[in-house]
């Protein structure tokens, strides 16, 4: 897609294979207006119909937690129920993970990623079934989310192997990097996306994994309502992902380059 003299998105440019892509988890978001009822017993039932190939996995509510605070008292926390608002499944390797909701869709794939045309067709199938049950008549939002994590060196913050422009500390005092966060919102000129990039340091999870992360998260994304029409839903997501891709390429050293191509971890980009 692209604007005479403007800004160019090119889908059909082709990125390099990484082996070893360090992609831990990728996500397609999508909200919608849905039109039909949102019934729990009936949404479960016909996702049981029609995706015999996942299990359940659980249901999803949405809680509402307030805290009031007043001069002299204790604070006082209220936690309201708002009520069911959909299903979640999961794949026989629980690789892959459907959320269906009244307010949207979302589909993620995590670690290993395999490759860019199974996790679309994948995910392109399963929102058919969402739309058929919910019958949405417009998306709100389409975003497209990879989270990247790259395995730092013991009792160190080697960002810097990884990681371009790699977070630094002030000169000439000593100290040393203990945690960082980085966003950026970046717009695209003359195109309906933008692109949220964070990145931040993942402390260890536990004895099974002691290492630390440097995390780059990219979320390419737009908030142009347009109809559910899968011809323009997946030449927006061939726009994000392009979008999301180039910022992946730009934002990783040369060095982390040649280590994703050698290493099989997780994927292809």
């Amino acid at each position: 897609m692209s604007v005479p003299g403007g800004f160019r998105i090119d889908a059909t440019e082709r990125f390099e294979h990484l082996p070893g892509a360090p992609i831990n988890e990728a996500v397609i978001g999508i909200t919608a207006h849905i039109t039909s009822p949102w019934d729990e017993a009936a949404v479960r039932t016909a996702l049981k119909q029609r995706l015999g190939d996942y299990a359940y996995l659980d249901t999803l509510r949405v809680v509402e937690s307030e805290v009031r605070v007043e001069p002299g008292k204790q604070p006082i926390q209220s936690v309201r129920d708002k009520g069911w608002k959909g299903h979640r499944v999961k794949s026989p390797d629980a690789k892959n993970v459907a959320q269906f909701n009244r307010d949207g869709f979302v589909f993620s794939r995590l670690r290993p990623y395999q490759d860019w045309a199974r996790f679309i067709s994948e995910a392109v199938r399963l929102w058919q079934v969402y739309r058929e049950i919910a019958e949405p008549d417009e998306i709100g939002r389409l975003g497209l989310r990879y989270i990247n994590r790259f395995p730092l060196s013991p009792n160190e913050r080697d960002v810097g192997n990884y990681l371009q422009p790699a977070p630094q500390t002030p000169r000439g005092v000593g100290l040393v990097l203990g945690q960082f966060l980085h966003h950026d919102l970046l717009t695209v000129p003359e195109h309906p996306y933008a692109v949220r990039v964070v990145k931040t340091l993942q402390e260890p999870q536990g004895r099974e994994d002691p290492r630390c992360y440097a995390i780059l998260d990219i979320d390419a994304f737009t908030q142009e309502a347009f109809e559910p029409v899968d011809k323009v839903l997946r030449a927006r997501l061939e726009d994000l992902r392009w979008l999301k891709n180039k910022v992946f390429f730009g934002s990783i050293t040369e060095k982390a380059l040649a280590a994703f191509k050698e290493e099989e971890l997780s994927g292809t980009m």
